[in-house]
């Protein structure tokens, strides 16, 4: 059997936070109110960093906004967002990384809190076909009705998240001689301390020091 990679998104591939730049961004262009939200986003935000986040309130808050607008015009809006935040932010090393393990015959997926209208593009734009994301829940017409689906992809729901998936391919996180899991975080603990090879990358103070308590590697993507 091949081996497993997994690839968390925000801070870990992309030398940003997905989900608070696609705040940002409608603020920007107006579509929401840029003082009110931007006070709720960066309030989540920084309960994110903190590790204190409800994902369930944020998940509300998220998909309660893309409630508001037909896909067909958020779906325009998300290529303005890929061409003027996204893609100029990407590093030839994270393509690089990607690549290598793809290149290796690796079964490789991205699973992020970040919820999938965000980031399915994203992962796109890594050639990753399997993306693990918080699910919004859609209408007959592909409208996001401001639900969600499933459980929250965050903390130990990233376990339960990857675990579901395997099974649904017939294959399970044990059945895997190597697996390794990229992230920034500990939020992540979960998951890292899940698989054979955990790679503290980019880590954040309190990975950081998780990971060398550990022994982990770490890797630093972004001093280019």
């Amino acid at each position: 059997m091949n081996n497993l990679t997994l690839f968390d998104l925000d801070h870990t591939l992309l030398p940003l936070d997905s989900d608070y730049e696609w705040g940002q961004f409608m603020s920007r262009i107006g579509a929401v109110d840029p003082v009110e939200f931007a006070r709720r986003n960066g309030e989540f935000y920084a309960q994110y960093q903190a590790g204190t986040l409800d994902p369930v309130a944020y998940l509300e808050f998220a998909f309660g906004t893309l409630a508001r607008f037909p896909r067909s015009q958020l779906d325009a809006w998300h290529r303005q967002f890929m061409d003027e935040v996204i893609r100029p932010a990407v590093k030839p090393g994270a393509l690089a990384l990607v690549q290598k393990h793809l290149d290796a015959g690796d079964l490789v997926a991205i699973i992020t809190a970040t919820n999938r209208f965000v980031t399915a593009p994203i992962a796109r734009e890594f050639g990753v076909e399997h993306l693990i994301a918080a699910e919004p829940e859609v209408d007959a017409n592909g409208d996001i009705t401001g639900a969600f689906v499933g459980t929250p992809p965050y903390g130990a729901g990233k376990v339960v998240n990857i675990r579901k998936w395997l099974d649904a391919r017939g294959q399970s996180l044990e059945g895997f001689a190597r697996s390794t899991f990229y992230s920034d975080s500990q939020n992540d603990i979960p998951l890292l301390e899940a698989v054979t090879h955990p790679v503290a990358t980019n880590p954040n103070a309190l990975l950081g020091a998780h990971a060398k308590e550990r022994g982990w590697p770490i890797l630093n993507l972004f001093n280019d």
